[in-house]
């Protein structure tokens, strides 16, 4: 007592510094605790990635050996529950993740701590009547097979070969390249061209002053042989007749049905056929009959 009255000025550097130490000492502590949680998240981080990574390597596995089980599903079915549990599983790890991570930076927030009501009311404040919806609709277009993996479909004005459906969305990429994301919620309306045999049409022109009777025999065969070269090919393709007479010619249609999304290439392929065998029996075309007369 007496020491601090005759110096009471080291008392205050005495007190100064007790403080100082105390806030470095507090300043140490907060710089490790944000270290710590800075190392926790990025470690729940690459935790969410391996998941991610190995599960869908796994299920990738899984898919591409299930046509060796006893009971197993077609390639298109088997892609889409690939790509389902794919969804599924990334889904569950965001949520987990981002929960495990809030309770990480603030202590007082924990999984376990949250009631169904809460978690309900966070879930409808993001739009989870959407969400739902979207997860709903989903597995009914996966449990009544509405379309699959690979199909080619036209959903409202928007057609092409599905890429993906998933939790909450299906893709779809058209023939110019662009891919259309669809949630599942507003898919309400499907067409399904991959579903049993698609029909071909072609319609032949000839010229007026041919053997009718001649052409249609030669197109006969071509599609005869055309059907033993070609596995595609289910029914026909056959000559149905004569479907138009006009000034200069005469239209004869040839028809017949191909496995799904080879239509385009065996109604190509059947064209080229025809076209050459024309042009190796002389079979006159409207246009050739033109200009034939326009030269004589």
């Amino acid at each position: 007592m007496i020491f601090n009255k005759v110096f009471p000025f080291f008392k205050i550097v005495v007190e100064d510094d007790a403080v100082k130490i105390g806030k470095l000492s507090i300043y140490k502590e907060s710089i490790l605790n944000f270290t710590e949680v800075v190392f926790k998240v990025i470690l729940i981080l690459i935790s969410m990635y391996l998941i991610i990574k190995i599960g869908n390597i796994i299920i990738k596995r899984y898919v591409s050996k299930q046509k060796n089980f006893k009971i197993s599903l077609n390639d298109k079915k088997a892609k889409t529950i690939g790509a389902i549990l794919k969804s599924v599983l990334k889904y569950s790890v965001y949520f987990f993740g981002i929960f495990t991570i809030i309770s990480v930076i603030s202590p007082k927030i924990s999984i376990t701590g949250l009631t169904f009501a809460g978690i309900g009311g966070v879930a409808v404040g993001f739009g989870a009547q959407n969400i739902i919806k979207d997860i709903i609709n989903g597995f009914f277009i996966l449990f009544e097979d509405q379309f699959s993996v690979g199909d080619y479909v036209s959903i409202d004005d928007k057609s092409g070969i599905v890429e993906s459906i998933e939790l909450r969305i299906t893709k779809i990429r058209d023939f110019n390249g662009d891919l259309h994301i669809i949630p599942n919620g507003l898919i309400t309306k499907v067409t399904n061209h991959s579903k049993g045999n698609v029909g071909i049409i072609i319609d032949v022109d000839v010229s007026y002053e041919e053997n009718i009777n001649r052409v249609i025999k030669l197109l006969s065969d071509l599609c005869s042989e055309f059907k033993e070269k070609n596995s595609d090919v289910k029914e026909g393709p056959a000559v149905q007749g004569i479907i138009k007479i006009a000034d200069d010619k005469v239209t004869i249609r040839i028809s017949g049905k191909t496995r799904p999304m080879t239509q385009w290439n065996m109604e190509m392929k059947l064209r080229k056929q025809i076209g050459e065998m024309f042009k190796k029996e002389n079979i006159k075309t409207p246009c050739l009959s033109i200009k034939l007369l326009k030269e004589g």
